[in-house]
């Protein structure tokens, strides 16, 4: 018996046993039926209360929040963004209908490229699906709007959020991606993303980046 099959035969064996067709009907109903865990109260409020629980959380992990009131003030925060981490005032963005549409010359000498991330890249720009107050996290979702290079490639993302796009839960966030995509359909990927990237492993010291960004700073619009 290989290695592979020892361990299917665990499995199998701790398996309610029963009926194949009885067992596929219970998964089947389950699935359906989409039935949500214990939720923590912490993000539970109206928008302003998961703003603030949201910005609490993403700092405590190392990332960095900024409120607009509008989102046309994007482009300007980008630029002011990048100036002040001395990074090139170049960014890449997807092609998302969102962030196309804002006026990026307002950024002053700020260069936006389009498409993948690529080597080259310092800084990238995306717009989040969705935000999770109760960790702190953000939702993307692959495809050509929000290329998933783009999320771990540069070494600074920066995230759009619609303040109304900020969940008290993931159960709540998961059900407008199953209303936005359909049942049973899913992007290729979907990406939770607290904080920039870091590890503990070496003697439990944080160090920045790991596996993707050394920064993520998100600009919440209202």
């Amino acid at each position: 018996m290989s290695a592979r099959e020892a361990m299917l035969a665990r499995i199998r064996a701790k398996v309610a046993k029963g009926p194949e067709d009885v067992r596929r009907a219970t998964v089947d109903q389950r699935i359906a039926q989409h039935p949500r865990n214990l939720i923590p109260e912490r993000g539970i409020g109206d928008e302003a209360h998961r703003l603030a629980v949201f910005t609490e959380m993403m700092e405590a992990v190392g990332g960095s929040v900024e409120i607009l009131d509008h989102m046309e003030d994007v482009p300007q925060a980008v630029a002011e963004y990048l100036r002040n981490s001395n990074l090139p005032a170049h960014v890449r963005r997807g092609a998302d209908p969102v962030l196309a549409k804002l006026p990026w010359h307002r950024g002053g000498a700020l260069e936006v490229a389009e498409g993948r991330a690529e080597d080259s890249d310092r800084a990238s720009v995306t717009r989040a699906f969705a935000g999770v107050a109760e960790s702190g996290t953000i939702i993307q979702v692959s495809g050509a709007d929000n290329p998933t290079t783009l999320n771990f490639l540069p070494e600074v993302h920066i995230v759009v959020l619609e303040a109304s796009a900020i969940f008290a839960s993931y159960e709540e966030a998961w059900t407008k991606l199953r209303a936005a995509f359909g049942e049973g359909v899913m992007p290729r990927t979907v990406n939770m993303i607290s904080g920039p990237s870091r590890t503990g492993d070496i003697e439990q010291t944080i160090v920045r980046p790991a596996h993707g960004p050394k920064n993520m700073h998100v600009i919440v619009t209202r």
